[in-house]
């Protein structure tokens, strides 16, 4: 076999660059011998590469550190405002955006309704959006991430089966980067928050860890050995469709006992309203818990239980190291915790649960269409690693 030796290196040298980036993201500051430390590069090749990251516009010299006997070092950091990245949390009836700058800081906000829940119209909304965050990226916008709830083919670019429309198998990175003009990556909203949490939040430096959000749905996105893992085709973490309650009530998804059906916000309304004999919500609900009303405790630790049960599982299959639960469900954790740590410490095979961390952390849709942001992010930082790909990369392109 001839090996393509011109090639290679070319692939090393983008590697090598991502590494170097991956280092420099975030508030700190490093020095060129702190990178080289930190990624067992050379030296001189952290030199080489800094020295052509500054030439395009990607990384700069901020500062001067403290001396250690020689020369202060030079403290170099990332150009924050070399681009741009809109992040778009799409639900059932808005498009909810973000401009952030390279390390997803929010610069702008901007959100539309979605006509109907058609492709055409989704599509529009979203371009609307995008076009109203444009000027605030003053032409260096890089592209567009976009997390959805359903199950999505993100290296096909497309929505195999969408929560909250009749989609199925729907080319919709295609049409939107048709219709914006700009490169598309769509995922899984949850996979979204994961990759914001990867990058900036809990699960920064975590090889092992999984995400489970609470709300109208459940859903779950997981990081296994420092990677993102979404299965073969998107629909790995379908943790709202796992069966804890036989011939229990029914699903959306077609199925019965469901997780989502049992613990989802509108299981938990009618669960409310047959307890307290009206409906209100659930956040009502947690104030009258709270203030000792045992019915609605009731419904907040039955929920409590089946979430630990099903997170048990998720323990015993996946041994992570942390466990970060998020959603707006989090807002009435404290009534949820108890009976979920009871449930997950008796569902949890012996040992597993050791050195075993768990966050909680309430996310709003701007912190989802944050997320949606890290997921292009990320992969403007990785070297290109496909064939044939047409997918944006930052390595090698000048920022402006």
């Amino acid at each position: 076999m001839r090996i393509d030796r011109a090639g290679n290196k070319g692939l090393i040298r983008e590697i090598n660059e991502a590494l170097v980036l991956a280092e420099l993201r975030g508030e700190s500051l490093h020095s060129r011998a702190d990178i080289a430390r930190s990624t067992g590069l050379s030296g001189p090749t952290v030199t080489a590469i800094t020295s052509r990251l500054i030439d395009r516009g990607l990384v700069e010299e901020r500062a001067t550190g403290a001396s250690a006997g020689g020369r202060p070092p030079v403290l170099l950091g990332l150009r924050q405002r070399a681009g741009y990245v809109v992040g778009i949390k799409l639900t059932e009836n808005r498009a909810i955006g973000v401009l952030t700058d390279l390390d997803a800081n929010v610069v702008a906000r901007a959100d539309a309704a979605l006509a109907l829940p058609t492709p055409g119209a989704v599509v529009a909304g979203i371009v609307s959006t995008v076009e109203a965050l444009a000027p605030a990226g003053h032409g260096r916008i890089l592209g567009v991430g976009l997390g959805m709830g359903g199950v999505i083919d993100r290296d096909e670019g497309s929505v195999r089966h969408a929560t909250y429309f009749d989609w199925h198998n729907e080319p919709l990175a295609k049409r939107l980067s048709d219709a914006i003009g700009l490169p598309v990556l769509i995922d899984n909203d949850v996979n979204a928050l994961v990759a914001s949490e990867q990058s900036w939040g809990a699960g920064r430096g975590v090889k092992n860890f999984a995400v489970v959000t609470i709300g109208r749905g459940v859903g779950m996105g997981m990081v296994l050995d420092g990677r993102l893992f979404r299965g073969s085709r998107g629909g790995a973490g379908e943790l709202g469709h796992m069966k804890v309650v036989p011939e229990g009530p029914e699903c959306e998804c077609g199925g019965r006992g469901c997780l989502e059906a049992v613990i989802g916000e509108p299981a938990l309304l009618g669960s409310l309203a047959g307890e307290l004999g009206r409906r209100v919500s659930v956040d009502e609900a947690g104030t009258m818990a709270r203030d000792g009303d045992q019915r609605a405790a009731r419904v907040f630790a039955e929920a409590g239980q089946h979430l630990g049960r099903a997170v048990g599982n998720v323990v015993n299959i996946l041994n992570p190291d942390r466990l970060l639960l998020a959603g707006e469900g989090t807002h009435n954790l404290d009534l949820i915790m108890p009976a979920f740590r009871r449930a997950l410490n008796e569902t949890v095979f012996d040992g597993l649960q050791d050195g075993l961390s768990i966050h909680a952390e309430a996310w709003d849709d701007e912190a989802w269409a944050r997320g949606a942001a890290s997921l292009l992010l990320n992969e403007l930082f990785e070297p290109n690693l496909r064939l044939n790909s047409d997918e944006p990369t930052l390595i090698g392109r000048s920022a402006g």
